[in-house]
């Protein structure tokens, strides 16, 4: 599909920036939409862009719509500050599921031919046990994000069924890479600050996918037609927190501080503060096999963990006052 018009929805987060530039490096005309009033200026000029307002059941996608041939569906929200008694699952479910499923049917009204979605790895859960989750693998959502990305990609199978909609639907772990935020931040944060980690006994597998690469994948889903129908996860290293945590201080040019402690002391110390999720997040396993976009489509990673790091590091670096 090359040459061909696409809106990236989301274009002004990390990931809807960097699938920017890469599409129209690929020769892709690029258009946008989102909640932000405008683009940035390091976008530059020549890309249309559509202020949609708040997402929703009720979101007119009309307008940004109207001359694309392909969407990567990005806009969404991952994290909720819990204020008073607030539905959580009602308030994902309101941007993730019901926006999207508007966006997919107003998509398919246009004549837009493919439809690519940026779900999440965690429809399967939070924690891998003996093998790596595989697409085939049974959804098991746990928490109100993950519920409102599976029962999105339910109504997106639906209507890709009942309209000439092609869909594909990618499911990435943690990205990591410049302008990321959530638990890779943090992380970047506490590694540049000499913080002591008590995470040297950790023996955990967890996968990951650089914003580079990831990029590239849904490219992949743009250009291939062996995309439309499937379902990919994507990841391009699998490697244990604590060398996580090395090659994060490699990159800032800073000692990688790791005590150790016994992983059963750290989660009984998340439950009794609150941190469970956080801690399990650094402790447990989350694996995935992502052998299925190589094979079908092609695809391999193209930048190294190390280089994107040195990215993000560089990024963190042009942050600091």
């Amino acid at each position: 599909m090359t040459d061909s018009s696409v809106l990236v929805t989301g274009m002004t987060g990390h990931i809807g920036g960097a699938l920017t530039a890469t599409l129209r490096t690929a020769g892709f005309s690029v258009s946008g939409a989102g909640r932000s009033k405008s683009l940035p200026e390091r976008f530059g000029h020549g890309i249309e862009y559509v202020e949609v307002g708040a997402l929703g059941a009720e979101t007119d996608w009309s307008k940004p719509l109207r001359n694309a041939e392909a969407v990567v569906h990005l806009a969404g929200i991952a994290h909720v500050v819990r204020k008073g008694n607030n539905d959580l699952l009602s308030t994902y479910r309101r941007v993730n599921t019901l926006a999207t499923e508007r966006l997919a049917i107003q998509a398919a009204k246009a004549g837009v031919r493919r439809f690519v979605f940026v779900s999440s790895v965690l429809i399967h859960g939070h924690h891998s046990q003996s093998s790596p989750f595989q697409e085939s693998d049974r959804p098991a959502p746990s928490d109100p994000y993950a519920r409102s990305k599976w029962e999105a990609e339910k109504s997106l199978v639906r209507i890709a069924r009942e309209t000439e909609l092609e869909l594909v639907i990618v499911r990435p772990p943690l990205v990591y890479g410049p302008g990321a935020k959530g638990n890779f931040l943090r992380l970047m944060r506490i590694v540049d600050r000499g913080t002591p980690l008590p995470l040297a006994s950790i023996r955990n597998r967890r996968s990951l996918v650089g914003l580079t690469n990831l990029c590239d994948l849904l490219r992949h889903c743009l250009e291939r037609s062996e995309a439309a129908g499937q379902t990919f996860l994507a990841a391009d290293e699998t490697l244990p927190t604590p060398a996580l945590v090395h090659r994060i201080a490699d990159a800032l040019g800073r000692p990688a501080r790791l005590w150790p402690c016994p992983p059963e002391l750290l989660r009984l110390g998340g439950r009794l503060t609150g941190q469970r999720s956080a801690v399990a997040r650094l402790t447990e396993s989350l694996e995935i096999d992502s052998g299925k976009a190589r094979r079908l489509l092609d695809w391999s990673p193209s930048v190294s963990m190390g280089e994107e790091l040195m990215a993000a590091a560089a990024w963190w670096r042009g942050l600091q006052p």
